[in-house]
């Protein structure tokens, strides 16, 4: 048996960073996932289209596939809408909440950078009391700290 690259990362490692790590490949009873190499039930994505290849090209019934991949019948109809809207793309998970900063911006964000000092320390904790009483928007510190250094908000 071949010696793994210590540098290389484990694929259990990248899919969960990815956020395509299945957290349920034990739900997963399609034979070709457990007899072969190449279907990995940790892989979100490709349980998804072969799911999905099982119904299209294979005929099967929908609530035989999803019996057999472990997944809900809405689940089936909300990944084959995402594929047939994206393809493949489509059946990577999206990460939840907001994209970006929802509350922070414009006026606010402008009246922030306004009460800035060059050379001085963010004082974030004041920055976010005086958003408060001007906008009337509770806004976290930290988030203050992000975007005055340019960085995205946490979703």
């Amino acid at each position: 048996m071949p010696m793994k690259n210590k540098s290389k990362p484990l694929k259990v490692e990248v899919l969960r960073d990815e956020g395509t790590l299945n957290p349920t490949p034990e739900h997963v009873r399609d034979a070709k996932f457990q007899d072969n190499e190449f279907f990995d039930p940790r892989d979100i994505v490709q349980v998804k289209y072969e799911m999905l290849r099982r119904v299209s090209v294979e005929n099967a019934s929908v609530s035989a596939a999803t019996e057999e991949y472990g997944v809900s019948r809405p689940t089936y109809y909300q990944t084959k809408a995402s594929f047939d809207r994206a393809g493949i793309a489509g059946l990577v998970p999206q990460k939840r909440g907001p994209r970006g900063p929802h509350k922070f911006r414009g006026e606010a964000l402008a009246f922030v950078q306004q009460q800035l000092v060059a050379g001085e320390p963010v004082r974030a904790r004041e920055l976010a009391k005086l958003v408060r009483q001007k906008f009337d928007l509770n806004i976290h510190p930290r988030t203050i700290e992000r975007a005055v250094a340019g960085k995205k908000t946490p979703r």
